[in-house]
């Protein structure tokens, strides 16, 4: 196979035609954005070529920032290579049940994981202010970055000028005058700069430490259902905003109705009279255009909200919506017999524990234990498949499963006693062995493994799922350590 000729876009630039980006194979040879394709066609005659589209860019990058709204209810492009993303609120949603408090590590990692699958390589960066951001992720060392809450300064001071969006004319000047670093010009004095210079590299500055607000213009999709309610005087009062909220879900659910649609996740955006945007995002299990059941949803977030000088317009998005037909309303002569619906206790403790930690299992066919079961959402339509009645399985497996030690006699008998967390349990009741086998098919090394399963109660009456690995008789089968799975 031979091997992938470097590539690099170009576009003309009156009588010149200059390199506009350059692939991971042309830069490795020293090719770059900004020189002359003359001069990098002499460097590597073996070279693609082809015209830039900034139309095409530009409407790609629009797409790109449409799907990241799936991580907030804020995102935008950062032409020309990039999107704004204001995670504020959000990234509690994507911690994992084991560590609440890594919402934003979990978050950057799936969005990069998802774009590295669609072969686009990322950057990411979290900062206190959308400027810091924007230079940490494109000239940090890390292709992850997350700076601390404070310590956006620190973390820009080594970074070159150009992270702060200068005109090349004024990094040129700068870097004349020995300013390198962003650290450099943070300490210079602010007045001999905007004499020589002008207010943009200070602006860029108080941008980048927060001094200066830099809001982000939301993007919205073509046809995505939207409403909007823009005030004559700003508004501020937490009963104002709740009044605008119902007012709004009223409007979107009408239209959701002429459109045959429901709404499984909306985004409320309060527009401050600063330009500072604050979203509220909610899931639900189930596509709905129930407006007083969203309205519970939105109102406790509500309090979120820092309406500064206060609240210029309200938008309502249904950014995740999918059909739902007329429903049939339950009169008082068949209430009785109508089954209690789930949908909003389990939208409720949706919003507030993360999707990821409400769910239930289903049975998946295997002979695993850990194997037979996996999640799925809390309202998905049950397949039909079911654990056999036969085999009594705990409510509670451990994973992975604990080492005890016990003592057996070999090689189908239950153990006497065993010890766990260096307590002893004496066996008084044992049913078993259940022998199970390794699912070769599906790993190698599980050829010869055998595990044999025991039931087994202690003086106390607790009952606890035991298992050893081997069957007594072959060495191949297991080591005859044991080890508790459940408890039931």
């Amino acid at each position: 196979m031979l091997p992938e000729r470097p590539l690099l876009t170009a576009s003309r630039e009156g009588s010149r035609r200059l390199v506009m980006a350059v692939d991971a194979a042309a830069a490795g040879l020293g090719l770059r954005p900004g020189m002359a394709v003359a001069h990098a066609q002499a460097m590597v005659p073996d070279l693609r070529i082809e015209e830039a589209d900034p139309a095409g860019d530009a409407a790609a990058l629009a797409r790109l920032a449409a799907w990241c709204l799936r991580f907030s209810p804020l995102a935008s492009p950062s032409p020309p290579d990039g999107v704004w993303i204001d995670i504020t609120g959000c990234a509690h949603l994507f911690a994992p049940p084991d560590a609440p408090d890594d919402g934003e590590p979990a978050l950057l990692h799936q969005l990069t994981a998802r774009l590295r699958q669609a072969g686009i390589a990322a950057r990411a960066a979290v900062a206190d202010t959308p400027g810091a951001a924007h230079a940490i992720a494109r000239h940090a060392g890390d292709p992850i970055v997350i700076a601390a809450a404070g310590q956006a300064k620190t973390c820009m001071a080594p970074l070159p000028i150009e992270a702060l969006r200068l005109p090349a004319e004024s990094v040129q000047a700068l870097r004349t005058l020995g300013f390198d670093t962003i650290g450099l010009l943070m300490a210079a004095p602010r007045a001999p700069l905007a004499k020589r210079f002008g207010s943009a590299i200070l602006l860029r500055l108080d941008q980048a430490s927060g001094a200066a607000p830099e809001p982000i213009e939301p993007t919205t999709p073509p046809g995505t259902p939207r409403t909007r309610q823009g005030f004559p005087e700003p508004i501020a009062t937490p009963e104002d905003l709740a009044r605008a909220t119902a007012l709004l879900t009223d409007r979107l659910c009408e239209k959701l109705a002429q459109r045959g649609l429901g709404a499984s996740r909306l985004d409320l955006v309060f527009l401050r009279v600063d330009g500072d945007a604050q979203a509220i995002r909610i899931g639900t299990a189930a596509p709905t255009r129930d407006a007083a059941h969203m309205l519970r949803l939105l109102k406790p977030q509500i309090e979120t909200i820092d309406p500064g000088f206060g609240i210029e317009s309200v938008s309502l998005t249904a950014s995740l919506a999918a059909p739902l037909g007329a429903q049939q309303r339950i009169s008082d002569l068949c209430a009785a017999q109508a089954g209690a619906d789930l949908a909003p206790l389990v939208d409720t403790l949706l919003n507030r524990l993360g999707a990821e930690r409400i769910f239930r299992v289903t049975p998946v066919e295997s002979d695993v234990p850990e194997r037979s079961l996996a999640p799925i959402a809390p309202l998905a339509r049950p397949n039909g498949d079911t654990w056999p009645s036969h085999l009594p399985r705990p409510a509670r497996l451990f994973t992975p499963p604990r080492p005890i030690q016990a003592m057996a006699l070999l090689p189908d008998n239950a153990p006497a006693h065993f010890i766990w967390r260096r307590r002893p349990y004496r066996v008084r009741h044992a049913d078993g062995p259940e022998r199970i086998f390794g699912e070769w098919w599906k790993d190698a090394a599980e050829t010869w493994s055998v595990r044999d399963y025991f039931q087994v109660e202690d003086e106390a009456g607790q009952r606890f799922w035991l298992f050893r690995r081997g069957d007594g008789q072959h060495n191949a089968t297991g080591d005859l350590s044991w080890f508790l799975h459940g408890i039931f």
